[in-house]
């Protein structure tokens, strides 16, 4: 519990752009991703998109540690290749 206040905190004191990106971009890309649009390709392909800038905005904020940055980093690659590879 104690670790869960600690990262509540830890948010809380982020920039306001770093809080509007990261809740935006997790949400249209939990959205996006819903069975509810899983005929259209496109949006299917924008939340992919979402989750990319989710993980490179977590990459930008972490890039102090290398480790994490690179993992975060290369997960976003993936999102870009398998959206624009789901939009084909």
């Amino acid at each position: 519990m104690h670790w869960i206040k600690f990262m509540i905190m830890q948010f809380l004191k982020e920039p306001m752009w770093f809080k509007v990106l990261i809740v935006s971009t997790l949400l249209c890309s939990i959205i996006f991703s819903s069975s509810f649009f899983s005929e259209n390709t496109y949006l299917q392909g924008f939340s992919k998109l979402a989750a990319a800038a989710f993980f490179l905005t977590c990459g930008f904020k972490m890039r102090k540690s290398h480790l994490a940055s690179i993992v975060l980093y290369s997960m976003a690659v993936i999102c870009i290749f398998l959206s624009i590879q789901g939009m084909y």
